[in-house]
């Protein structure tokens, strides 16, 4: 899909993109390069930074690599050193990288909750404030965007993720308030269902049931929501900031959005005959 953003918008710009190797993040990540930003990806496995460094290659593209595991505070503060060596200092961040799974919440154990908790929550949080500190604050310049969930009406069946995004979401409010005199526009980008190598270890039975809930009766697609933080991130929103943009063809307005069956064990037929409705 073409961007319908001029070319060379973000030249002079330096991007971080956590969560960049597969999936939305890469689409980000492309996007922003084809806009004329250096831009680095982060993440945990760096055969998967490797891969998606060699895919941007075959399309002419050169990205910046380095793994970095966001829970770590330690870790976080290496690579934003290594970036500014590399590339200069950001002034764009892309809060991107994040994990769940689906799961009542009667059957999520303590080290499951913390471990999303961890990545999606806290691991953002590292992320914002070693950039900001480093960079963005003293540059008294910046635009963050948070990428968070369909949280507007609770997450039920990932009850560990909503409440870790719901927390972005707040931090994204609040740092928008306290950074506005640095110059720095913080804002959250809401993916709904997203056709994307995340959605696809989902089981099927439940992104058709999204699908089916959603009034545009279609999935997004990862560039659909690079090109929403393609805007945020750039001057044409510089008066926007604070804000949670929804992008999922209506689903936070209108739907169910869990089961409610007579009986609990009736929620697996129950899916299925919402599947087919």
């Amino acid at each position: 899909m073409p961007s319908i953003f001029r070319p060379g918008l973000f030249n002079g710009h330096v991007a971080i993109v956590t969560g960049g190797g597969t999936g939305i993040g890469l689409a980000i990540a492309r996007t922003l390069l084809e806009l004329g930003a250096k831009v680095s990806i982060s993440g945990r496995k760096k055969e998967k930074l490797d891969a998606a460094s060699a895919e941007l290659a075959s399309a002419g593209y050169t990205v910046h690599v380095s793994p970095c595991d966001i829970r770590e505070p330690d870790q976080v503060a290496a690579y934003a050193s290594d970036v500014v060596r590399a590339l200069g200092h950001p002034t764009v961040l892309v809060n991107n990288a994040g994990g769940q799974f689906p799961t009542p919440a009667e059957q999520l154990s303590p080290r499951g909750w913390e471990a999303v908790v961890r990545n999606n929550l806290n691991g953002t949080f590292f992320m914002t404030r070693e950039v900001a500190t480093r960079s963005m604050i003293p540059q008294k310049r910046g635009r963050i965007v948070n990428i968070i969930a369909n949280v507007r009406r609770g997450f039920p069946g990932m009850v560990h993720t909503g409440a870790a995004r719901a927390g972005v979401e707040n931090m994204t409010k609040t740092l928008a308030v306290e950074w506005a005199t640095y110059g720095i526009a913080v804002n959250a980008v809401a993916p709904g269902v997203i056709r994307s190598s995340g959605v696809a270890q989902y089981p099927q039975e439940l992104v058709e049931l999204s699908r089916a809930r959603t009034p545009m009766k279609r999935l997004g697609t990862s560039e659909e929501v690079a090109e929403l933080v393609a805007y945020l991130a750039s001057d044409a929103a510089s008066f926007v900031t604070g804000e949670t943009w929804y992008i999922d063809g209506g689903a936070n307005l209108w739907g169910d959005n869990w089961i409610i069956p007579d009986k609990p064990e009736d929620i697996p037929e129950a899916i299925q005959k919402l599947c087919k409705s």
